[in-house]
């Protein structure tokens, strides 16, 4: 499965990629908003946003695409390990 991660913070981007390892996701963080945002997405099978850290635009971008190719979107107030864990759990029970 991948995993698209939109907010957060720079100095968290690597635990983020260690929690979803752990869940055998792949996984890419987007914790600002680089040219050619919409592209870099692609096709996830889950977004989670960071709502308290991430750009309006990020959110609305990242949104369409996880509309567009059927994902699920999970919004989190707090951008903490263990709400990414949380709403991983989450995820993975709705999927089975």
């Amino acid at each position: 499965m991948s995993i698209v991660i939109v907010g957060g913070h720079d100095r968290m981007h690597c635990r983020y990629k260690e929690i979803c390892k752990k869940f055998g996701c792949k996984c890419k963080v987007f914790t600002q908003c680089p040219a050619g945002f919409k592209n870099q997405i692609c096709n996830p099978d889950i977004v989670i946003v960071f709502t308290g850290t991430a750009a309006h635009k990020m959110v609305r971008v990242a949104s369409g695409q996880a509309e567009k190719s059927g994902a699920i979107i999970k919004h989190c107030n707090s951008s903490s390990a263990c709400a990414l864990n949380d709403a991983l759990t989450e995820c993975f029970c709705k999927a089975v």
